[in-house]
């Protein structure tokens, strides 16, 4: 078990719950768990593998409960580039914190903005086609590489999508349940886990399961405009808190 302080265990708690409360109910809301995550861990790198396990645990709990719901159609064109973005993001993580943070910042606020723009637009219909997925699987494929960093990204591309609340959810759990099962090899291949990082992860799992049962009664009480709100806002808050030295 690492000997960390107690103020640390505490931003470990809370990380986790916030990823079981992402996962099942607040979308957008996990993403702050990254940057507190690296407070927690000291080093940006280790602390995107140290993460990884309650990422994947809040998304086997998420995708058991919303498995009826999910849009997988709305996941097909978005994979490969997904693919070419972590090949991508594998190839950064050989480079200093000091430049993939920001990378992975100004790519959640591009991601962003255009959301915004599209929302000011009087048509109705979702976009389509290969760039949008290309620009978004990508983008999404390299920030979850480097820093577990896709909430953003992922966030305003099912907003596109104009996805009822639990459609939005299941098809988010589905999709980082894919990606970050198949993270695990090459966090490895680079030793990033170890055993205090799994000690760690162990310890903190309840907090996972309560944020979960805690997101869950979150989305059946959330108006529709509330929910989108507070994911654009949430999404906003951790794109800023990305660009802060550590």
């Amino acid at each position: 078990m690492p000997d960390f302080p107690l103020y640390k265990w505490l931003l470990g708690a809370f990380c986790a719950f916030s990823v079981g409360v992402a996962k099942t109910g607040m979308p957008g809301f996990g993403i702050l768990s990254v940057p507190v995550f690296i407070l927690t861990v000291g080093d940006a790198r280790l602390s995107a593998a140290w993460l990884l396990p309650l990422l994947i645990c809040a998304d086997a709990f998420a995708v058991f409960y919303y498995r009826r719901h999910a849009a997988a159609g709305a996941l097909f064109s978005l994979f490969p580039w997904v693919l070419i973005g972590m090949a991508g993001g594998a190839v950064m993580l050989r480079y200093p914190d000091q430049l993939i943070r920001p990378v992975v910042g100004a790519i959640s606020l591009v991601m962003l903005l255009l959301f915004l723009w599209r929302q000011r637009k009087t048509t109705a219909v979702p976009p389509s086609g290969w760039k949008h997925a290309g620009f978004y699987g990508t983008s999404a494929g390299f920030a979850t590489m480097v820093a577990n960093a896709a909430g953003p990204v992922m966030n305003m591309y099912l907003l596109s999508k104009q996805l009822p609340r639990e459609e939005f959810v299941a098809t988010g759990a589905w999709f980082f349940f894919i990606v970050n099962i198949s993270k695990v090899p090459v966090y490895a291949n680079l030793g990033l886990f170890s055993s205090q990082s799994l000690a760690f992860d162990a310890a903190l799992i309840p907090f996972v399961m309560a944020g979960a049962l805690m997101g869950r009664k979150l989305l059946t009480i959330m108006p529709e405009r509330v929910f989108i709100n507070s994911v654009v806002v949430l999404a906003f808050l951790a794109t800023l808190l990305l660009f802060l030295p550590k």
